[in-house]
């Protein structure tokens, strides 16, 4: 029988915890980040159109995302919505920083000290910057957003229709109220 030294459990420890971050912050399956992103024309403000279901938007209306330049680099993060339970409006402020190149659409968020997120965006309208599809680390998370609170019909329609031949169950979708 090997006894580990706790320098050999110490390393598998850390390679643990490094395969836990990278994995929260890889794309899903064949799914690629846009590229030729322009960070400056995606920051500002977008409407949550549709999302898929999680416990820390579950209950909320008038969900905003607001994206700005971070001192020192990066990019701040502000999500908003409106808690029609409580009656009251909540905020959770966070930080990303581009995973790779600066020119593709692929951040690492944090809303929570040192642990990241995937945030990819997969689908953007690249002549104006008026709608995005993001997606998280796998086929769990999906965001669809715009510019304004409502969307065209037949750009939500695209973006569902690519979302389902991707593998997201678009039938899950949450559609927010503004």
């Amino acid at each position: 029988m090997r006894v580990k030294t706790p320098s050999t459990t110490l390393t598998l420890v850390w390679l643990f915890a490094l395969a836990m971050l990278v994995g929260c912050t890889s794309t899903p399956d064949n799914i690629k980040p846009v590229t030729n992103f322009d960070l400056n024309r995606y920051l500002g403000k977008w409407y949550e159109i549709a999302r898929l279901d999680h416990s820390f938007e579950r209950g909320l209306s008038q969900i905003t995302a607001t994206y700005s330049l971070r001192e020192g680099g990066g990019i701040n993060v502000v999500n908003r919505g409106y808690n029609d339970s409580e009656g009251e409006w909540e905020t959770a402020e966070g930080k990303a920083f581009f995973v790779d190149s600066a020119d593709v659409g692929h951040l690492k968020v944090s809303f929570f000290g040192p642990f990241y997120a995937s945030y990819v965006v997969m689908a953007l309208d690249k002549q104006d910057y008026q709608y995005a599809m993001v997606t998280g680390p796998n086929r769990d998370y999906l965001w669809i957003l715009s510019r304004t609170p409502t969307m065209q019909e037949r750009t939500l329609n695209a973006l569902l229709a690519q979302a389902k031949s991707a593998g997201y169950p678009v039938d899950d979708l949450i559609y927010v109220t503004h």
